[in-house]
């Protein structure tokens, strides 16, 4: 007959040996091949304290089209937490400038012949309750947010194209102008962004204003809106053609182009908010942005403003509202600059 034996204490190294049995005896766990990685610190809406019913847009620019005085704005961009751009434009690589002697040339042409079809004109003629005040106060705020998402000028400057191409179209509700906004801004990103926002990122940014279900749904009814057709020439492609075409010709030194592309580029983010620039066809924007920041820079050879071969007229028009725009904004425009860029540049350009 056998009887169980007494128990007796345990030594520490037999403990320990049963412990690495049972790991062993473990079933294994599936690691997985490619981690998340989550940001340190959560994305919080731009309006940190909204009023009630309040969705979160703000003010941002003065537009010279809505009946300012000239004054700068009371919101400028460091109360509202606009995030100046970061350094200089990334360094011209021999590669690259070899891909423009390439394909530069075709590239721009292709481009150039697609403008007319992209460019909406008179994007508000059938909107009841879109006003061009409404526009700007919406693009305001959405050159923060991208800005705060670190998205490239080509996603914002798609975005406002979506914007203003699906406005010709339908007749959008003062109410959801916001969805429409964030909207066109995830179907920029998904176009040229590597990481596009998500969508709870987009709505909490509208402090719960719009449900997921609304965005995408809008979303479907923008890209059948616009047949699918969402490739349009941009000011941040021009600016870049532009660029490279100055470089190319010994015009100007690569530091010189470089400060003139990030400034035209922040006078271009400017325009995009003011409903007056919209007649304007995307190269002579961009044509006319460097030439105001050459200006702006005193470099000794400007750009040649005939590079887009636009008539004399329609460049002296976009300048001069142009050189306003920068007066008015001349405090947000600074906060969207490097300090080193700021120190170099007069914002009272002359157009002679």
């Amino acid at each position: 007959m056998v009887t169980p034996s007494p128990t007796s204490p345990v030594s520490p190294a037999a403990r320990g040996g049963r412990r690495d049995n049972d790991q062993n005896l473990r079933a294994p766990v599936k690691k997985s091949r490619c981690p998340r990685l989550r940001r340190k610190e959560p994305l919080q809406p731009l309006n940190p304290c909204p009023l009630p019913g309040d969705s979160g847009v703000c003010d941002l620019f003065e537009s010279p089209s809505s009946g300012s005085d000239g004054a700068d704005s009371p919101g400028s961009s460091v109360a509202r937490g606009c995030s100046p751009l970061t350094g200089l434009a990334q360094p011209l690589t021999p590669l690259d400038l070899q891909t423009f002697r390439d394909y530069g040339q075709s590239c721009y042409a292709f481009r150039k012949a697609q403008e007319s079809h992209f460019h909406p004109r008179e994007s508000l003629a059938r909107q009841p309750q879109v006003t061009a005040e409404s526009r700007c106060k919406l693009l305001s705020w959405l050159i923060p947010v991208h800005r705060q998402f670190g998205l490239s000028f080509e996603s914002l400057c798609l975005t406002v194209n979506t914007l203003d191409r699906f406005l010709t179209t339908t007749p959008v509700a003062a109410d959801c102008f916001q969805l429409l906004g964030v909207t066109s801004l995830l179907i920029a990103c998904k176009q040229v962004e590597v990481h596009p926002p998500r969508v709870k990122q987009l709505l909490a940014l509208c402090c719960g204003a719009f449900s997921r279900q609304q965005l995408c749904n809008l979303e479907c009814i923008v890209l059948h809106k616009l047949h699918f057709s969402l490739g349009a020439p941009t000011i941040s492609f021009f600016l870049e053609h532009f660029t490279h075409t100055r470089l190319e010709a010994g015009q100007a030194e690569v530091s010189e182009a470089l400060e003139a592309q990030v400034l035209a580029r922040a006078v271009a983010e400017l325009s995009l908010a003011d409903y007056a620039f919209t007649s304007y066809t995307p190269s002579l924007l961009a044509i006319c942005c460097l030439a105001l920041a050459d200006r702006m820079l005193r470099l000794p050879r400007p750009v040649d403003l005939h590079l887009g071969e636009h008539p004399e007229e329609a460049l002296q028009d976009c300048l001069g509202k142009l050189q306003m725009l920068v007066a008015i904004n001349s405090t947000s425009l600074t906060h969207m600059l490097p300090l080193q860029i700021c120190e170099k540049c007069s914002l009272s350009p002359s157009l002679q």
